[in-house]
């Protein structure tokens, strides 16, 4: 475990080796309150089968919702009314993030199957759920009250396809990471936003990346150059918490609620 965690800190600190980072935003902290963006949300549906959604991803058969009761199944569904076309056992645990890429599926899955095992990302068949491949995550380890001698762990939340690579919130670093598929190494990195490193669902709106941060419930709109917060969605204490998130073709901001169950819209 020692190692491991060596390890991947030692890969952490190097791909984001010549970033600028201030003591707040290392912290998980944005310094400027970005304008905030007035939105509506609609509580859609809940999928019955999927007691925890935890993340969300568009592709052009409908939309992926992960579940994070272990281990973790994924639900294809339509978008309009939740009607489930497919469903994949995966081996992931407790599973954050999902995006699809390269004819597959990626999965963050945040928890070990020992307590001390590091989390780890995984590469799925999208029609059997069957792991091709794996890495340990980077970045990962403990945040907020979570430490080595009372918690375990954490990894990925967010993932998001963008072009050839993916971006991938972990918690644990404060940061979104760009990361190579194939080789779990990171690329660059950008500073998450909100008051704390709770960072979760990531949404790709051109250069743009929406970023949700749970203890806030915000949704930040970030420069994927640099990660500047440009624009903020607030929601309100009576609103389904904000996890999992992406955006479908018209340009409208869908989240999901592991507490609660919701799909919601943003409008």
């Amino acid at each position: 475990m020692a190692k491991e965690n060596e390890f991947s800190r030692r890969a952490f600190l190097a791909g984001v080796t010549g970033l600028a980072a201030t003591s707040q935003i290392a912290a998980g902290g944005q310094s400027a309150d970005p304008p905030v963006t007035a939105k509506t949300v609609q509580k859609l549906y809940k999928v019955p089968e999927s007691r925890e959604p935890n993340d969300l991803q568009f592709v052009p058969e409908g939309l992926w919702i992960l579940d994070q009761v272990d281990p973790n199944q994924a639900f294809l569904v339509v978008p309009e009314d939740g009607t489930i076309l497919r469903t994949i056992q995966t081996e992931s645990l407790h599973g954050s993030g999902i995006t699809f890429g390269d004819g597959m599926l990626w999965i963050g899955s945040t928890l070990g199957k020992d307590k001390y095992d590091p989390p780890r990302t995984l590469k799925v068949d999208p029609m059997t759920g069957k792991t091709l491949k794996w890495w340990v995550t980077n970045g990962y380890g403990y945040y907020g009250g979570s430490t080595p001698e009372g918690g375990t762990p954490s990894g990925a939340h967010g993932l998001k396809w963008i072009g050839d690579k993916y971006w991938m919130a972990v918690p644990a670093t404060g940061r979104i990471l760009l990361i190579e598929p194939e080789t779990g190494a990171i690329v660059r990195s950008i500073p998450g936003p909100g008051t704390t490193q709770r960072t979760h669902g990531l949404a790709v709106d051109g250069d743009m990346i929406w970023c949700v941060n749970s203890d806030d419930r915000a949704i930040f709109k970030l420069d994927s150059a640099d990660g500047a917060p440009v624009a903020k969605i607030q929601l309100v204490r009576e609103d389904p918490e904000p996890h999992g998130l992406d955006i479908d073709s018209t340009g409208t901001l869908w989240y999901c609620d592991a507490v609660s169950g919701w799909i919601c819209r943003l409008v």
